[in-house]
Order: C-alpha cells, then structure tokens, then sequence
C-alpha cells in the first residue's frame, strides 16, 4: 500500500500533524486519470455508501405510495446531523412508513450538531434511535423489506435478501464482482463494503452521469436520487458542513464515511473522485477536495471559495491568535505521468 503526505499542519513552523492516504480520479473506463498513492487499495465505503444503499428505495414504488416529501425522502441518502429539521422529517416519516422506531438496529444517541445535542439534554431528553444518523437509511431498509416481501428480522446480516441487492447494486456500479467485494460491519451494524479506491470512484462517476448506468430504472432511479441531493443539500448533512458545500454545486455528486473516506462525481467533466485520509481525519476534507478542484482547473471557483472557507490555512488559537497554518502536500499525477 503506498500513500503519500496530503496535508500539514504546522505551528510555530514545526510540523504538528501530518495526514497521508491515497487519492483516485477515474473516467468511465476505469483508467486512472489522476492519482496519489495507490489507487488499488481496498477501502471501505463507510457512509460514503449511502446514496447507493438509498437505490432500492428509489427503485420501489414506496415514495408515492406513502406520500413521502422531497426533504424526507432525501434523508435516506443522509449521514443527518440532528438538527430540527431532520427530526421533525424522521417523525414525519414514522408517521407516514410501516416502520417503528423499535425496529431500527441502529441504536440510540443523540444528534451528532453539538447544538441540538447540547439542547435536548438541557431538557433532559433520552437518546433515541431516530437521532442517530443513520436513521434514515434503516427505516428505508425496513421500508423496503415490507415493499418487496422480504422478513424485517435480520435485514442487517449480509446474508437477508435486502443486503445481497445491495451486494448485487454496488457490482454494477463498481465494475467489480460480487465475490471480490470485502465484508465488514460498519458502526451502525450493518454490512459496510469494500473495493479498490478506483472502483469507488467509478462509482460516483455513475451517480453523477446515470447515463453510464445501462440498467434503464437503475439510471432512472440514480437521476432521481441525485436531483434531490441537489435540490435539498442540508439534508444530506446540514449547513456548513462539505457535504452540503459540495451538493449546492449541480455538477457534483458527493458524500463522505468515516474515517476518512470521501467520494464525489463530476457531472461536466465526467470524472469520479475517491480519496482515504489513513488516519481517519474527515477535518482535512475541505484543503484535500478543493485543492484537487484547483489542479484540475475546475471552473466553478465559488464551490472552491466554500471547500476553503470551511477549513482555513490560517490555525487560531482560543485567543483568536494565529498560531500556525495548515496546507495541501500532494501533486495529482495524471495519466501522461504515469506512462512517461
């Protein structure tokens, strides 16, 4: 596995942390267009799988057939952050869905915003498994299991008919074979996959350009899917934070995982982007993405003027004392590189 410096943070001019991974661009033929570190190592998606685990639910009939509004149905694309707005759309949805709060196998917790955190203890409130965030995608899951007939017991073992659709959905999007692909558990308890970097990011060039996809409802459904993302970006994860950032900008689809792992598409362009930060840093997002946008000259500088107004190069102290920098180390390496 190689992997390379990607961004320092400095104080007083000594390093004081250091952030190395591995970075892929790809177009449609899965050849590396760009490239840091190896573009093969295996990776799991974490969260980043959440809009591809979101398709069954676009490619049933459940939105209508339940009345589902575009901010609720977009929530099950979502890592939410537990704002208002997403709990007064996750109660909605258990008003409206065959799904009860006890059923979901994520388990309880408080919104991960530190404001509505902060809020609901000051009023004494429980944790609940709506509030984690990852809610919506289990409620999808139930939903769906009761669409299509399948037992609700179990829809979190790889084995229960909902998760080999999801095995058998990320095979057509990645390119890779059911059999090749790594499986863990991820923190809310349900299977969590893993394929090359590249594959990855072949994957978001698919949500971005559906046309890629040959399947006619699984395009229909991606257009669908990516519209509303675009169309409702907070509710992906909430203000301020890349997600949303990045979602405001039409010509990319993105979403990111723990530990470090992000992906995006770009419609225009017709490239899709993954990248792994190794020490599990998501803080180092914004330097790393908008710095791939600059070197490939991608036009759209307000969505870069976002990336670098959520994370800064200047490092403050509590004081409001400038205390050190922060800065992107990596070169993108491009296909001609590579070959000469």
């Amino acid at each position: 596995m190689k992997s390379v410096t990607l961004v320092e943070e400095t104080r007083a001019g000594l390093v004081e942390n250091v952030h190395i991974g591995m970075i892929c661009g790809v177009n449609e033929k899965l050849d590396s267009l760009y490239h840091v570190g190896d573009a093969t190592h295996h990776t799991f998606y974490r969260s980043a799988a959440k809009p591809i685990q979101a398709l069954p639910v676009f490619l049933s009939n459940i939105i209508t057939k339940y009345g589902l509004t575009n901010e609720e149905v977009t929530l099950f694309t979502a890592s939410h952050r537990g704002e208002p707005y997403h709990i007064d759309a996750l109660e909605s949805m258990l008003q409206k869905l065959p799904v009860r709060e006890e059923e979901l196998f994520c388990p309880a917790a408080y919104p991960l915003n530190r404001q509505p955190k902060e809020k609901m203890l000051w009023e004494n409130k429980e944790k609940r498994r709506l509030y984690h965030n990852c809610s919506a995608k289990h409620m999808g899951f139930i939903a769906v299991c009761r669409e299509l007939g399948y037992p609700v017991e179990g829809y979190w073992k790889i084995e229960h008919p909902l998760q080999q659709q999801l095995l058998e959905i990320l095979s057509v999007l990645s390119d890779v074979p059911v059999s090749q692909i790594e499986i863990g558990m991820d923190g809310c308890g349900v299977p969590v996959f893993a394929i090359p970097l590249k594959n990855m990011a072949l994957t978001y060039l698919k949500l971005a350009c559906p046309a890629l996809i040959t399947d006619i409802s699984m395009q229909k459904a991606v257009k669908q899917m990516t519209s509303l993302m675009h169309e409702h970006p907070r509710m992906v994860a909430s203000d301020d934070f890349i997600c949303t950032e990045l979602l405001k900008d039409k010509n990319i689809v993105a979403k990111g995982g723990a530990q470090g792992v992000y992906c995006f598409g770009l419609k225009n362009e017709r490239i899709g982007f993954a990248l792994k930060v190794l020490n599990g840093s998501e803080d180092v997002w914004p330097v790393i993405i908008a710095s791939i946008l600059e070197q490939i000259n991608y036009e759209n500088h307000e969505t870069i003027a976002r990336l670098r107004a959520l994370k800064p190069s200047i490092i403050w102290n509590d004081a409001g004392d400038k205390v050190g920098e922060i800065a992107e180390r990596f070169r993108l390496v491009g296909m001609e590189e590579s070959t000469s």
